[in-house]
């Protein structure tokens, strides 16, 4: 069961009042799996402790947690992706993200420094997650989508696709972010639905690149998403050149919807 969080509890910091002056470059992206029997408890505490305690610095902006979907449609023919199943974590059912000014935030303390200053009885919540890793990520394109968000204090919208991935080569990364450019990122302002798309590098972490697409729920994104290349088969021709070079982690791009907050 998601617990709302109770009126007391702040959705973002204080220093981050206005959901739309806010100006985060810094994102904390943590990607993991539960046991199913604990997952009820350490969600309670998640939402109910860890969060707004990391939202007590106020250079940490806002915090969302998603679940990710199951039996997702990704545009483009069956087997296209490549994933890396075998060197990295596999978690990715869960997956929480802090917003903060700057990607440096998150290095000072480093998310390892920060759990050893927690109590006993936070490290055990934290023994609860399974094969967690993280990414320290900074934006490096933003685009508008066809909709504005809705302005309800959350720092992203109620559903996200989040894809991170290496490229196959060095060689290959000016072709990979002239794509999102120039094609993939400006497409997404016609698409009903959507509500923005951030394109981010890494600071830290196994992934050099992620894309996080916002959609304003689950079934806008699958109506409009999946198939919106078919009218410009030259365009779906590169979208498929550049793709297929690319390596996601396992799980990778997840659809996901949020679970903290809950805005009602």
């Amino acid at each position: 069961m998601i617990r709302r969080p109770p009126r007391s509890t702040p959705l973002y910091s204080s220093a981050a009042s206005d959901v739309y002056k806010r100006q985060e470059n810094g994102y904390l992206i943590h990607w993991y799996n539960l046991n199913e029997d604990n997952d009820a408890e350490y969600l309670e505490w998640l939402h109910g402790e860890y969060i707004p305690r990391r939202l007590n610095d106020p250079r940490i902006l806002w915090a969302c947690h998603f679940k990710s979907l199951d039996n997702v449609t990704h545009p483009g023919e069956k087997g296209r992706l490549s994933h890396d199943n075998k060197s990295i974590p596999a978690g990715d059912r869960y997956i929480l993200i802090f917003g903060a000014k700057k990607p440096e935030i998150f290095a000072n303390p480093t998310v390892t420094e920060y759990h050893q200053s927690l109590s006993e009885k936070d490290l055990m919540y934290l023994k609860m997650k399974r094969e967690e890793r993280y990414n320290i990520m900074t934006e490096e394109a933003r685009g508008p989508g066809s909709e504005k968000k809705p302005i309800d204090g959350a720092g992203l919208s109620e559903c996200i696709q989040l894809g991170n991935f290496n490229s196959g080569s060095y060689e290959d990364e000016d072709e990979l972010a002239s794509w999102y450019t120039t094609w993939r990122i400006p497409s997404m302002k016609k698409l009903p639905g959507c509500q923005g798309v951030r394109k981010l590098v890494s600071v830290s972490g196994w992934a050099k690149h992620a894309i996080l697409y916002e959609w304003s729920s689950p079934e806008a994104r699958n109506s409009t998403f999946v198939d919106h290349e078919m009218e410009n088969p030259k365009m779906e021709e590169w979208t498929d050149r550049v793709v297929r070079k690319l390596v996601h982690a396992p799980g990778s791009p997840n659809l996901a919807r949020r679970i903290w907050p809950i805005i009602e």
